[in-house]
């Protein structure tokens, strides 16, 4: 396998190039504008907002199939992805590169929150290739017009991860730590299962209630012992994982296809591959990431795959939450098979093997 540090400057560098561009397009054009449905997609609504850097991820795969070979992954290419250079046999290339070059869409262009360019680097293994064989990931946060500070993670597999803070005013960075929370309870801290769009919020609600119920048991009268936080962001979740901000977070929204379709629904808007992509980092800092049965998370590099998937910032919050999780889920018959049939669950407080 070819090194993937040679990968690592070029794809820092792009990612600069993107927040750059999209806090430009923020300060200068209305949200209304950039708000406006460019085209749907079979995986997502491209909003015009989209589209400025839909452009930049072009420009840098052109730059970048001058030394490399590889397999583009994003959404706007035919068929989801492009082999690079023009004219190479997918077979023949180095690299599967999947990119979501702005998650958080829509948090972003109503200046609400930041969002995240998420880029993940494995060998090529063809259609087989997926997220655990990713070796080297890089999301870098694209921040509000009144926000001068940006974040920027990458991670190459076994080596840890490093971050660094950006100045936008200054135009100077620095090295920063982050650590997920070393709390054992989800008491007094953020624990959230996501529930972003309409359909079937209700029943999403009553999983994250029996979790916290089952968790720390009743309230006391005018007090809240946990609390959530609805981050459009399945990149911005895992860094919140990373950051120490969150303790726990869920997003099942795929388990949900039955239930939608037995109210006579469409299947909602779901995390793809791309959403997670770059889920080395958080395990790098520490972070847990699962499959909806407790698994090491490990979808398909492709646009179309629906990810269900859980974080625990450590063995402790995993001890104490996921077996209420996966009871839960069972429950509500959304996972197949008894406490043993989860046998390919891990069990509580053991994460998925370490990257290395």
């Amino acid at each position: 396998m070819r090194d993937p540090r040679a990968l690592l400057d070029p794809i820092v560098e792009w990612h600069g190039r993107v927040r750059d561009g999209i806090v430009s397009a923020t300060e200068q054009q209305p949200a209304e504008s950039l708000a406006a449905v460019d085209r749907d997609t079979q995986g997502d609504t491209i909003y015009a907002i989209d589209v400025a850097a839909e452009a930049i991820v072009a420009r840098f795969a052109d730059a970048l199939a001058e030394e490399h070979s590889f397999v583009l992954v994003a959404e706007g290419l035919p068929e989801g992805r492009r082999c690079y250079p023009d004219g190479r046999d997918e077979a023949s290339v180095d690299w599967w590169i999947i990119v979501d070059p702005i998650d958080g869409t829509r948090g972003l262009m109503y200046q609400k929150r930041s969002a995240w360019v998420l880029t993940g680097v494995a060998p090529n293994r063809g259609a087989d290739t997926s997220l655990r064989d990713i070796v080297l990931a890089v999301q870098t946060e694209i921040p509000l017009v009144k926000q001068h500070l940006s974040d920027q993670l990458w991670a190459l597999k076994g080596e840890g991860a490093q971050a660094r803070r950006f100045n936008r005013v200054t135009g100077e960075s620095e090295q920063i730590a982050l650590r997920p929370s070393r709390a054992t309870t989800i008491q007094h801290g953020y624990a959230s299962i996501a529930r972003f769009f309409p359909g079937a919020r209700d029943e999403l609600a009553s999983l994250d209630e029996a979790i916290v119920l089952g968790a720390l048991g009743p309230y006391a009268p005018g007090k809240a012992h946990c609390f959530e936080d609805q981050y459009a962001s399945s990149g911005g979740q895992l860094y919140e994982l990373a950051a120490g901000h969150d303790r726990f977070i869920a997003d099942v929204r795929p388990l949900m296809r039955p239930l939608l379709a037995a109210k006579g629904l469409p299947p909602a808007l779901t995390c793809h591959p791309y959403d997670v992509c770059t889920a080395l980092i958080a395990e790098e800092i520490g972070v847990i990431v699962t499959d909806a049965y407790g698994q090491p998370l490990d979808p398909p590099l492709n646009l179309e795959a629906e990810v269900a998937w859980a974080g625990y910032a450590n063995t402790h919050i995993r001890a104490q939450v996921e077996p209420l999780l996966q009871e839960a889920l069972r429950a509500r018959g959304w996972v197949k098979g008894g406490p043993a049939a989860s046998a390919k669950a891990s069990a509580p407080g053991e994460g998925p093997p370490l990257r290395t």
